[in-house]
């Protein structure tokens, strides 16, 4: 059975001692904050093209990044146009309304964004974006 603490005079103590619950919580908020840099996936580093002009876009089960190096990533892991290729088969069997998000390096030649997007569309993905990025001030 529960057991009640009473002071000298008899009375019930009824406080709770806070101080130990909030030093615990901050012990845990900075583990948190010292981890979440560590786990955080790493991305490719793309300078997207700016305009005054666009609709955002939902992040969908394809995302096709291509950095001014040449590198290709699908859903922000090291990709190739096969690798695409079979993840584009296999997301539009799951889902037919997916929706392919390229987000090129302005710096990117154009040929290889076109090829992205023929890629996408020859397996049957009907819904592609292109990432930009606005100007500010508009």
């Amino acid at each position: 059975m529960g057991t009640k603490s009473f002071t000298d005079d008899g009375e019930s103590i009824s406080d709770i001692n806070v101080v130990p619950l909030v030093d615990i919580i901050l012990v845990v908020l900075i583990i948190f904050m010292v981890t979440a840099p560590m786990i955080m996936k790493p991305s490719i580093n793309v300078a997207l093209p700016k305009t005054s002009t666009g609709d955002p876009t939902k992040p969908g089960g394809l995302q096709i990044s291509l950095s001014a190096d040449g590198r290709m990533s699908l859903n922000n892991e090291p990709s190739d146009l096969e690798k695409i290729r079979q993840k584009a088969v296999s997301e539009l069997a799951a889902n037919p309304e997916v929706q392919a998000v390229i987000s090129a390096d302005k710096s990117v030649a154009h040929g290889q964004v076109v090829a992205i997007i023929d890629l996408v569309k020859k397996v049957g993905v009907k819904k592609f974006a292109i990432s930009i990025e606005k100007q500010a001030g508009q």
